[in-house]
């Protein structure tokens, strides 16, 4: 199996903080995956393409990063299967797709990562949700050093979360995802950006939008470095939301099946005097509130640390718990935001 010791993180992750691990591992085969559960791999940390990660200290865990590759469609009576392996980038999976007549992930275009990150983070965009479309998903177990597959329901998905964040956090290698697409179709075009395009507009003209949109206000992570959206979208009780709609009557909202209701993060931040916000080299992106930056490559306390003061000013001013939708790592693995904010308090 292909490893790098001593090796720099700072290419590895879209905010290009600094960090080295002692190790990083490529696995790409089942082989592979074994002589990880032989050699007792601990303080580990999962990277896709490092677009949802934050490295806190300069020191980072062994990193394990899946290389499985190759995308494999099965069409049937009614639907697609498309059967990707966790190592392919997610952006050109949509691309494929399209390009294959295979509907249904075009408003997720552009988002950045792998596909095997996908279902770890139940990544979504522009009203849909990787569990939409998810069938099952492959994975190593490092416990039990065998390969195991999840059905939809059982891989537990959340808003941004899934079982693989829950009980088979740190055991669980994502090796293929596999999607199902029902051939009859339907553009979703009922998020802002969308709205205004045709009945009939087709999947390629769906994509192309979210492109549009998404370059026109999330900056290029190789030119500013970002994680892109750093907080998730908070979902209150509809007795909040309805409060704060008093307050606030632009406030966006969205209700939610559950009778709760999500409101718009990046809203927020903004309402709450931060958009274009820096301190030591950091800050909130000029254009796109709910976006963090480096400016100066510097190391990720210093954006842990911003991040921690929106928190506290969104929550003094809207009563509004923001939580960060990146993963945040130290050397000594993954961490919640409250454990590491607390520590440097």
């Amino acid at each position: 199996m292909r490893s790098i010791q001593q090796c720099s993180m700072q290419g590895f992750n879209s905010f290009k903080v600094k960090a080295v691990t002692p190790t990083i591992y490529f696995p790409d085969s089942l082989a592979d995956l074994h002589q990880l559960a032989a050699d007792k791999v601990t303080s580990f940390y999962i990277l896709g393409e490092g677009s949802n990660t934050l490295f806190i200290d300069q020191q980072a865990p062994v990193i394990i990063k899946p290389c499985f590759l190759g995308i494999c469609v099965d069409e049937l009576e009614d639907t697609y299967h498309v059967s990707v392996g966790a190592g392919e980038n997610w952006h050109n999976l949509v691309n494929f797709c399209i390009a294959q007549g295979i509907n249904g992930l075009e408003n997720l275009a552009l988002i950045p990562g792998s596909v095997g990150a996908a279902p770890v983070q139940n990544i979504g965009a522009y009203g849909v949700e990787l569990s939409d479309f998810c069938y099952e998903v492959e994975y190593f177990d490092l416990h039990s050093k065998q390969l195991h597959r999840l059905s939809k329901e059982q891989c537990q998905f959340t808003y941004r979360g899934s079982i693989f964040k829950k009980s088979l956090h740190g055991r669980a290698i994502i090796t293929k995802v596999v999607l199902s697409f029902p051939k009859q179709w339907q553009a979703n075009l009922s998020y802002h950006g969308l709205d205004h395009l045709p009945f009939s507009a087709t999947a390629k003209q769906v994509m192309d939008q979210v492109v549009k949109v998404r370059r026109q206000k999330l900056p290029d992570p190789a030119t500013l470095p970002n994680a892109g959206s750093f907080f998730k979208n908070p979902v209150v009780s509809s007795t909040k939301a309805a409060q704060l709609k008093r307050d606030y009557p632009d406030i966006p909202s969205y209700p939610q099946a559950d009778g709760n209701v999500k409101l718009a993060a990046g809203w927020l931040i903004e309402q709450a005097g931060l958009k274009g916000y820096t301190q030591n080299g950091v800050g909130v992106h000029e254009n796109q509130a709910l976006v963090l930056v480096s400016y100066q490559y510097n190391n990720g306390q210093e954006i842990l640390n911003l991040a921690h003061y929106v928190q506290q000013k969104v929550l003094a001013r809207f009563d509004v718990l923001l939580l960060p939708e990146v993963r945040l790592i130290t050397k000594y693995g993954e961490k919640e935001f409250a454990e590491l904010t607390s520590r440097t308090c």
